[in-house]
């Protein structure tokens, strides 16, 4: 690993002014660190803001739950208040990674990072999740837009994420055995505005699947979706699984995901 300068950030103020071309921001560090080790990724400045008090917490609101940017995966999993509002949230971070993983990841870091693989971009698609930085808002929809890449400019920090409270919801995913990433992993959440269907793991970016929600309008039935076919020629295909293995992983765990509501 090679050399860095590291700073301890107070708020998000300091956290941006620090911030260049050649900075990381470090929360978790669960991907910026083996990166570094690995040499995959160098940094002339690494920007510490797990101390920012205003990017942690929980709190629920009306029809919508916030998480701040830095709580960790452990807390989402164990929180009363998401475990009442959205238990499918709470289900969802309780099966990620071990616990070591868990008590050190957060939330932030993870949709940030937006790994083809990760489980929360998915509820943030099914969650019509609006997420907060220290500049603007952005909707979900607009905010994940390839393989490690978002809507965030350099210097933008997450400061928040909140999650619209669904009708009914779930999260079903086929784990690789090891990590516990999702080969696939479906969200289905019901809404007064809709059904979304939130898929990670398929291919190189999480996507909302508008042929499946669409077949579950007319009703939400594990049984709307038996005629269902997803394409395969846009998936991932590595050793773990064929693109057209997870292509009909997407459609079982979606019906597995339905009848969990």
């Amino acid at each position: 690993m090679k050399s860095f300068n590291y700073h301890s950030a107070k708020d998000s103020k300091e956290a941006t002014i620090l911030s260049s071309s050649a900075s990381a921001f470090l929360a978790g560090g669960m991907t910026t660190i083996p990166s570094m080790k690995l040499g995959m990724a160098t940094y002339k400045d690494i920007i510490d803001i797990k101390n920012i008090k205003k990017l942690s917490g929980i709190s629920v609101s009306g029809k919508s739950v916030k998480v701040g940017a830095i709580t960790k995966h452990a807390e989402v999993a164990n929180s009363k208040e998401i475990k009442k509002a959205i238990p499918s949230l709470a289900s969802l971070a309780e099966g990620i990674g071990d616990p070591q993983v868990r008590n050190r990841g957060t939330i932030g870091g993870s949709i940030a990072n937006n790994d083809p693989s990760a489980d929360y971009p998915s509820a943030c698609i099914a969650l019509n999740a609006i997420i907060h930085t220290n500049e603007r808002k952005i909707e979900s929809s607009k905010f994940f837009k390839g393989m490690f890449e978002t809507a965030l400019k350099k210097g933008e920090l997450i400061e928040m994420i909140e999650f619209q409270i669904p009708e009914k919801s779930s999260y079903q995913k086929h784990p690789n055995p090891a990590s516990r990433y999702a080969i696939v992993g479906v969200y289905v959440a019901k809404h007064k505005t809709g059904i979304n269907v939130g898929v990670t793991g398929a291919k190189p970016c999480v996507y909302n699947d508008k042929e499946i929600a669409k077949a579950l309008e007319s009703s939400f039935s594990s049984n709307s979706l038996s005629g269902v076919e997803v394409n395969s020629s846009d998936m991932n295909s590595d050793i773990h699984a064929s693109s057209e293995y997870r292509a009909s992983l997407v459609v079982t765990q979606a019906k597995k995901a339905v009848e969990a509501c």
